[in-house]
This record gives structure tokens, C-alpha cells and sequence, in this order.
């Protein structure tokens, strides 16, 4: 029988896996620069893991900081019979896996005379799946119109440098590429700022998605 430690976890732990535990400990607590310490640590390794499965950057991006929000947002129930990377990898796999599976559903369910809203593969994106999922009736049509205003409003409070940038990508379903050109900045600062506004879009989400399971 394996003996658990509060500050290292697992006693067969690697010494990587001991101070990842730790880490958990303080951002259990609400210490921020340990959440940016897992997530600098692991951030390349799930992204590059993810865009092994759905083969696109962009989505692949996406999908990563969905996950760590996901990890993040539910780490007081991680127990660390397993490492903390082993657990964070399965959140992450797991979310890939619905995300194709629903994108999979969804191009099902278009119709042949109904031509797709873009035919640039790159601007398929986390904020379009969640805004142009399928209708099943009215009163979902008139959530998912409140969820766009809501979003569209949060959005508006950006910072301008984030607002435009946020609205091209997620409203006027502009590649990451078309956007830097457009706005004359180098790939690296526009995908830099949606990183940062994206995370509270996501948030929103999330919450409106939380209430909408208590109606």
C-alpha cells in the first residue's frame, strides 16, 4: 500500500512528480504563481500532444488553454494517487476527444445545399464551435443569442488592443494570419493577445454554461 504524503503526494513518486504535488498544494491554496508554474511547465508538452490529434495549430491552441482551464478549475479534486502530469494529460485527451467527436457531429448534420461559413480550415476555432453549434430548438436559439451578446459585451470592456483583435477572430471569423496582416503586426503579438483575452472568454462561457445546468 502506497503512503501518501500532504506535501509530496505519492511516496513513489519521481522527484518532478514531488514538486509538481507541491505546486498543486499552493495553488490549492490561491497562490497564482504556482498555476503559471504548471502551466509553464506542461503548456508545450499538451499542446504538442493535441495537435498530434486534431492537426491544426490553431485549434490545437485552443484546446490546450481549454484544458489547463478545465485542470485548473477543478484541481482540488486531483488526488494524487497518479502524478499530476499523468492526470493533466487525461483532462486534456479527454477534451480532444469531444472536441472531434463534436466537430465530427456537427459536419454530419450540415446540409449539401448549405455551403460551410468559411472554407479556411484555420479559422475553425473554439469561440466558433461554441457560437455556430446546431439548433435543436427555439429556446436553445435564444441561449445561444444570449450567450453571443453577453459575449459581445464582455468583449467591448477589452482593452482596444485585445477588442479588435478578439472581435476580427472570433466574430468575423479572421485567420490568424488574415488578422496580422490586416492590423500590420507580427503573427506572434495577435496570437500572444487572443491567448490572453481567450482565457476570459472561456470563463464566461463556463459560467453561463453552469447556469444554464441549474435552470
Amino acid at each position: 500500500m502506497e503512503i501518501e504524503n500532504e506535501n509530496t503526494g505519492n511516496s513513489s513518486f519521481s522527484e518532478k512528480a514531488k514538486a509538481d504535488y507541491k505546486l498543486v498544494l499552493e495553488a490549492r491554496a490561491g497562490n497564482q504563481k504556482a498555476f503559471a508554474e504548471l502551466l509553464g511547465k506542461y503548456r508545450d508538452s499538451v499542446y504538442y500532444m493535441i495537435v498530434k490529434m486534431v492537426r491544426n495549430p490553431d485549434d490545437a491552441e485552443d484546446l490546450t488553454i481549454e484544458s489547463f482551464g478545465k485542470a485548473f478549475k477543478n484541481i482540488k479534486s486531483y488526488m494524487p494517487s497518479n502524478a499530476f502530469s499523468t492526470w493533466l494529460f487525461k483532462i486534456a485527451s479527454n477534451n480532444t476527444i469531444d472536441f472531434l467527436r463534436s466537430n465530427k457531429m456537427q459536419k454530419n448534420n450540415i446540409s449539401i445545399d448549405k455551403p460551410s461559413p468559411t472554407s479556411d480550415r484555420e479559422s475553425t476555432s473554439w469561440a466558433e464551435n461554441t457560437l455556430t453549434a446546431p439548433i435543436k430548438d427555439p429556446e436553445e436559439s435564444m441561449m445561444k443569442e444570449q450567450k453571443e451578446k453577453l459575449m459581445r459585451q464582455v468583449v467591448k470592456q477589452l482593452h482596444d488592443d485585445y477588442r479588435i483583435i478578439t472581435e476580427m477572430r472570433y466574430f468575423d471569423e479572421m485567420s490568424y494570419t488574415e488578422i496580422a496582416e490586416k492590423l500590420d503586426l507580427p503573427l506572434g503579438t495577435v496570437k500572444a493577445r487572443l491567448f490572453r483575452s481567450r482565457e476570459l472568454l472561456l470563463s464566461i462561457v463556463k459560467d453561463i454554461n453552469l447556469n444554464k445546468d441549474r435552470i
